[in-house]
């Protein structure tokens, strides 16, 4: 029977292909509130709301649960594009000689394109359902769950509906990727090379904090024009440009909408990730120990 944990010639941890995506659906549990607060803000024009009003408002109106609505998408998002970028990332990089900075960016550059593509679906649905509960009652698309999202836009959209936004969705993931996958290794690397450090839940609380705010800021622009296309109704804008220049109507930092929700999700989304995927390698090779 193969292992699901070993070790490479280099002494680094090798994980099996799907423990990054499972990892990922565990931190969503706890951050989902986050990230649609963040959807919330990019998707105002005005913005005058804080994240704080923002809260005390959708609190106030839907009741507490609400801050969970779209959970289903978010976890169908994280399971499809966490999985794939992360299995994509780790078995290249134990496999095609990710040894150095330059290589684990390319790997995660090419890993984050291919799961933004794959993640494109379960992004949209998870964008409509979370600004759903914004709208008036008269607007709203009352959806479901995820399944009952993706069946709907298929019918009533169009099944290329599905991949709106697929490319700002896709550029993103490739920085997102970047920042968190390549990033965290390397200020891993640094950290245990000062021999300061051990391998140990310190060091990968520092490592995916570093990573969180890295890909936050790479991220986040193109973030903000993702989510304002997948939230667009039919012909509301001909095309990407259309929506760069109505975000640009608000100034530079309009594409910088969302950025402290953002960043508040991101990092503990990164910490808890890279700590569950930690902790599941740590499980695994005990196990492997033992068995063998």
């Amino acid at each position: 029977m193969q292992p699901a944990f070993f070790l490479t010639g280099s002494g680094e941890k090798a994980f099996r292909w799907y423990f990054g995506g499972l990892a990922s659906a565990g931190a969503a549990c706890f951050t989902h509130p986050l990230d649609l607060l963040k959807v919330h803000l990019q998707t105002q024009q005005e913005g005058k709301l804080s994240i704080f009003q923002l809260t005390k408002d959708i609190v106030r109106k839907q009741g507490f649960l609400a801050l969970y609505t779209g959970i289903s998408a978010s976890l169908c998002r994280q399971l499809t594009y966490s999985t794939t970028r992360f299995g994509i990332y780790e078995v290249a990089k134990q496999n095609f000689g990710g040894d150095t900075f330059q290589a684990k960016v390319a790997i995660a550059a090419v890993a984050g394109a291919v799961g933004g593509y794959v993640g494109t679906p379960a992004d949209m649905v998870n964008v409509r359902m979370q600004n759903d509960i914004k709208l008036p009652q008269d607007k709203r698309r009352n959806y479901k769950h995820a399944i009952d999202v993706l069946l709907r836009v298929y019918k009533e959209e169009g099944v290329r509906k599905l991949f709106s936004g697929a490319t700002t969705a896709t550029s993103r993931a490739v920085f997102m990727t970047i920042g968190q996958l390549s990033f965290y290794d390397q200020v891993k690397i640094i950290l245990l090379a000062s021999g300061i450090f051990q391998d140990n839940l310190a060091t990968h609380f520092l490592s995916s904090l570093t990573a969180g705010a890295i890909a936050t800021s790479l991220t986040q622009p193109l973030d903000v024009i993702k989510t304002r296309s997948m939230n667009a109704r039919p012909g509301e804008f001909k095309s990407l440009w259309a929506i760069i220049i109505y975000t640009a109507k608000l100034g530079p930092l309009g594409f910088f909408k969302g950025y402290i929700p953002a960043f508040v999700r991101l990092a503990p989304q990164t910490i808890l990730t890279f700590v569950f995927l930690e902790q599941d390698s740590e499980e695994e090779q005990c196990s492997f120990l033992f068995l063998n």
